[in-house]
């Protein structure tokens, strides 16, 4: 069974608000005790954290259906519904998440405590006791909640690493992790020994930086072949890249100066990799025919600007070398990067006048009313009480919406959609600019008679 897993889609649902509650205060002795019908709670977020105790993302491919509480309903005597429970997720470090609809990048989630609100919670519905006011003092009806947000969204893991290596499956990648590192991955003299990226520690002089190996790269691993289309991603957060070559192989067609340029090859067709300063690091010299291949091909890796170390990961000789030049181009990257600044939120309030909503024309008595406000209190509204509908309208009057079906030639009987024409709610609008609530019994209104 697989262990690690670096990309999973999760399908998320946050928690629907609570209804709120239409109750009339009953006491002996008071008969006009009023409303007080609680508000409904709200409901719960599903947030993605980042924690450093999780590397893998195993836990969502065997789960990928996550779900927050919901809010509860609002209760007379004043009392307020419950809030929903959030749902915290924890994500490793360097969690890259995506819509899974569109492919667009939501946030890329870098350092321990990070947070995201993957899907918001619903509001909970106001109670009775809220929506009185001077003209209406005992509602007869509550507001519902809201549902919570749905989404499928893709989660990638980059591993956060400051020096890659990468090079043919059995160059010694893994070896040399291990040798230099308190890391322990599995070694073996087969193909694809390594299946997921491993990641070690390591420290030279005062530099301390983290390495970590791609497996599976072969000649076509940016187009899908070998492992390496799954985790060339790795090294995209990575400073520095290290090729760790083999001298002893016996493959026909193989050699160190071929391998480079193999290697480099898939580098530059994955992309957004040329910049990155390079290494390179012949491998297993303590075999008398790997040394000679290294002397030879040396002069030759050199000549096109790159530093060559001869080095063996299995009698560690030649690695203090390497790893004090990889701490050397780690400390020039990171006194290259940009100092974070700390994140300011950008409040940008809308123009006084905007009426946040449109009404678009479909055809000759169809009309279409999108934004906000109105599309939320459809979902706010009880249309089995007629005068929930009332405050509705009232509502939507206020706002201006009536007025602008009338601009845009809207006649008696016309046919109106608020919100997506899939989907949306329709109407048979009948004019009521002006008109006052007329109340009857508590939950009517006598102008929907």
């Amino acid at each position: 069974m697989a262990d690690f897993v670096d990309h999973v889609v999760l399908h998320i649902k946050a928690g629907d608000g609570g209804n709120g509650c239409a109750s009339i205060h009953r006491e002996k002795f008071k008969p006009l005790g009023g409303p007080d019908g609680g508000d409904g709670g709200r409901g719960g977020d599903v947030i993605l954290e980042v924690d450093p105790n999780t590397s893998t993302l195993l836990e969502y491919h065997h789960r990928p259906h996550r779900r927050a509480g919901n809010g509860k309903q609002g209760t007379g005597s004043n009392r307020d519904g419950a809030n929903g429970e959030d749902v915290v997720l924890p994500v490793p470090d360097g969690t890259v998440v995506k819509d899974a609809r569109t492919g667009e990048v939501l946030v890329d989630l870098i350092g321990s405590g990070t947070r995201y609100v993957a899907a918001q919670g619903g509001f909970g519905g106001l109670g009775n006791a809220a929506l009185a006011n001077a003209k209406r003092k005992a509602p007869g009806f509550a507001l519902l909640g809201e549902p919570g947000d749905e989404a499928e969204i893709v989660l990638e893991l980059k591993t956060v690493a400051d020096v890659a290596l990468v090079g043919f499956p059995n160059a010694g990648k893994s070896s040399l992790i291990a040798a230099l590192s308190a890391a322990r991955p599995k070694i073996a003299d087969y193909p694809f020994t390594t299946l997921v990226p491993n990641l070690g520690v390591v420290t030279a002089g005062e530099t301390v930086f983290t390495v970590a190996d791609v497996p599976g790269l072969i000649p076509g691993a940016s187009e899908g072949r070998g492992l390496g289309h799954e985790f060339l991603r790795h090294v995209e957060r990575c400073s520095t890249i290290v090729h760790v070559l083999d001298c002893a192989t016996l493959e026909p067609g193989r050699d160190p100066v071929t391998d480079f340029e193999v290697i480099e090859a898939e580098l530059a067709a994955y992309g957004s990799l040329q910049d990155r300063p390079r290494l390179v690091a012949l491998n297993k010299v303590d075999v008398p025919d790997g040394r000679d291949l290294a002397d030879i091909v040396t002069p030759i890796l050199e000549e096109r600007g790159v530093r060559v170390f001869e080095i063996s990961a299995a009698s560690h000789e030649g690695l203090r070398p390497l790893s004090y030049a990889m701490a050397e181009m780690v400390a020039a990257a990171r006194a290259q990067a940009p100092v974070e600044e700390p994140t300011r939120l950008v409040i940008r309030p809308k123009q006084l006048g905007e009426a946040g909503f449109s009404v678009r024309r479909i055809d000759e008595n169809r009309f279409q009313v999108t934004g906000e406000k109105p599309e939320r209190w459809i979902r706010q509204t009880d249309f089995s009480n007629d005068e929930a509908v009332g405050y509705l309208a009232d509502r939507l009057d206020r706002l201006g919406v009536e007025e602008e079906l009338v601009k845009a030639g809207a006649t008696a009987g016309a046919e109106v959609v608020i919100g997506p024409m899939e989907g949306g709610y329709v109407f048979d609008w009948q004019p009521s600019r002006g008109a006052e609530a007329v109340l009857g019994p508590r939950g009517t209104d006598l102008r929907l008679g």
